[in-house]
């Protein structure tokens, strides 16, 4: 991943605790980066956060000492990157634990993987 600029949204998934610190701070909540580090939260645990229950939910918000407008605030931005990958605006990238020739392989994949996910959107009620 980027360590000058924020991580790219496509690869939420695989960010590191790295990754979701600087992601914090270019959504404004940079003063919970300390503790999310100390967590150990990365990519895979905030893709897990849909599948809270409100109890787990709870205990994340009391464990990072969270006010609930800045708990809000994380859950509509992770929303946002989570529509902005179904929705395919990003830019596929090669991710940045593969090697070199297996980029355009990730690439192809990724846009396979896009397309069936818009088109099971567009068959949903």
């Amino acid at each position: 991943m980027s360590k000058e600029g924020p991580p790219e949204p496509l690869d939420f998934f695989i960010w590191t605790v790295e990754d979701v610190g600087l992601w914090l701070e270019e959504i404004n909540l940079g003063n919970y980066r300390q503790v999310f580090e100390e967590n150990g939260v990365n990519g895979e645990y905030l893709e897990g956060m849909s599948m809270f229950t409100t109890e787990q939910i709870l205990r994340f918000i009391r464990r990072c000492h969270m006010k609930w407008g800045d708990f809000i605030t994380l859950c509509k931005e992770l929303r946002r990157i989570k529509v902005a990958c179904l929705k395919g605006e990003q830019k596929v990238r090669r991710p940045w634990w593969a090697p070199p020739c297996l980029s355009i392989v990730f690439v192809k994949a990724a846009k396979r993987n896009r397309q069936s996910r818009i088109v099971s959107l567009k068959l949903e009620p």
